[in-house]
């Protein structure tokens, strides 16, 4: 996926709301590029590096071109070229960018944002109209032949304006002629690195191999997820469940000694799925020392952290209000927002569509835990009390049989939860009926019942509150977990049979195996005897 078209997917449609008009659309499309371009300059990045920038903060534009003159002539030109209101284009750009700041800033993951534009400088160098080389660094303007179109959203327009000042063909040439120094540089430098240089007339690659390694690069990069944590309370500031989706141990190892520093030994309820297919980095990871006390101090309440937002509830709307108002004090570099009145056929449809861009980016040959992760995406929204499989899930679960029997040595063990709305006996047997049902249709579709494991959980790992409409419709899930005896339950995607069983846990309240707790002298703090 190129950058241009990321944004264009998730930054415009928070600019233009609902007017979505082609011109607009366009000018954004067009204004992304020289956007990125600009942020690619090491110096200007360096400015403003270690702010948090709101994602409201429309004077951040005005801080990526300090000098008004460029400034205006970015919104001028764009206003022009697509026939837009010169006032709208400036309101447009000045929203825009703090936007496709942090989207970019999320796409880079851990390479430093200037290096990460100039190495996927390929993906939108043609949209950057040739105006623009007079307000960007030299080198970032694509040469292009002669009355060519220079892209999809460029004006036809002559290029040179009649208000442009004098010197300005000196000013739009100086870029070209940067960009074929740096090219004669990097190509001798190639050459001083060669143990036996081939002859001049040798290409080392062509450009054709060279955009093709930039497209898989920039693919790779922008499949990154964001790192995220969910938690939720119960009665008497104790920790009710937690979750953390990140992509490396050092990221892991940071937001569980904040949540040890907060909540004490409850910390050790947190499961993380630790995988490259997140980031590496959580903006809100240095002030969770401060966010993580307020949300203790609210009972039955839950906080989302993914990106720059975080998104909380509580059934009490007083204390709502001002848990929004005391995480925006505390962390005021991220959106805090209360969530929403629980959609449910948009959840429903929403989770679909997901987990159907999931499955089809598997590829050939595709890891177990992915396609887990895509499973897992779907809301199976079984009717009350049934555990018949909705009519809209089968097609999803169709094209997984296809994979799960295709793959060797795939193992998936299926995951039955509830919510808390009933007696444990009864959320304990529905559970298990339900993630049989699941096993039961893979089966009728090919699928060997020896590479399905089922496992009815009740409502004893929640991964949100239970005092809300939207905490207990996510507790109700049904969850795919690779099946291997080698790993720990800690690990989201990769799980042991014992793990499964909370009887076997040391660690869990409800053991009792074998005895029930109160006939069992260590109350199911320890695993019973088994003579």
């Amino acid at each position: 996926m190129d950058i241009i078209g990321h944004l264009t997917r998730t930054v415009s449609p928070a600019v233009l709301g609902d007017d979505r008009t082609p011109a607009k659309k366009n000018l954004l499309e067009q204004f992304y590029a020289i956007f990125a371009a600009r942020l690619a300059d090491d110096d200007t990045y360096s400015r403003f590096s270690n702010e948090n920038i709101a994602r409201d903060d429309q004077s951040f534009y005005e801080r990526v071109w300090m000098d008004g003159a460029n400034r205006d002539r970015v919104s001028r030109e764009l206003a022009g070229a697509h026939n837009v209101d010169a006032d709208a284009s400036r309101g447009l750009v000045a929203m825009a960018a703090p936007l496709a700041y942090h989207e970019i800033k999320s796409l880079a993951g851990t390479t430093p944002v200037p290096q990460f534009l100039r190495d996927n400088l390929a993906s939108y160098q043609h949209n950057i109209p040739a105006w623009a080389g007079a307000v960007l660094p030299a080198g970032m303007l694509a040469a292009a032949p002669a009355a060519g179109k220079i892209s999809d959203t460029t004006s036809t327009a002559p290029l040179q304006r009649e208000e442009e000042e004098k010197g300005s063909f000196m000013k739009a040439l100086l870029p070209i002629v940067g960009l074929i120094i740096l090219a004669a540089l990097a190509w001798a430098l190639l050459r001083g690195c060669q143990e036996n240089p081939e002859p001049v007339g040798t290409p080392v690659a062509t450009e054709q191999q060279q955009d093709s390694r930039d497209d898989v690069q920039a693919m790779a990069i922008a499949d990154i997820e964001p790192a995220s944590l969910r938690i939720a309370t119960g009665e008497a500031n104790t920790l009710y469940a937690c979750r953390m989706n990140v992509g490396d141990e050092a990221l892991q190892t940071t937001v569980m000694n904040a949540m040890t520093s907060t909540f004490g030994e409850e910390a050790s309820k947190c499961r993380a799925d630790v995988d490259d297919g997140f980031a590496t980095d959580m903006p809100a990871a240095a002030q969770l020392a401060t966010i993580l006390p307020i949300l203790k101090s609210v009972p039955n309440a839950s906080m989302i952290i993914k990106g720059d937002e975080i998104i909380v509830n509580t059934a009490d709307a007083s204390l709502l209000d001002k848990l929004v108002s005391d995480l925006q004090a505390a962390a005021p570099g991220m959106t805090v927002k209360a969530e929403g009145p629980l959609d449910l056929q948009g959840e429903i449809d929403n989770s679909l569509a997901a987990a159907d861009v999931a499955m089809t980016n598997l590829g050939e040959n595709p890891d177990p835990r992915d396609v887990a992760r895509a499973l897992s995406i779907q809301v199976i929204n079984f009717e009350v009390d049934e555990a018949a499989i909705p009519e809209v899930n089968k097609e999803l679960l169709d094209r997984a049989a296809k994979i799960i029997t295709e793959v060797p040595d795939m193992k998936l063990v299926i995951i039955g939860h509830t919510d808390s709305q009933a007696s444990d006996a009864y959320n304990m047997e529905l559970s298990q009926e339900r993630a049989d049902s699941v096993k039961e249709y893979l089966v009728s579709q090919g699928v060997d019942a020896d590479k399905l494991t089922t496992k009815g959980m009740g409502e004893t790992d929640p991964i949100a509150d239970n005092s809300t409409d939207q905490g207990r419709f996510r507790n109700r899930r049904i969850e795919f977990v690779v099946n291997d005896e080698s790993v720990s339950a800690n690990d989201g995607m990769l799980i042991s049979n014992d793990a499964l069983d909370p009887d076997l846990n040391p660690l869990d309240s409800d053991n009792d195996d074998l005895l029930p707790d109160g006939d069992d002298p260590s109350q199911g703090t320890v695993v019973d005897p088994t003579n």
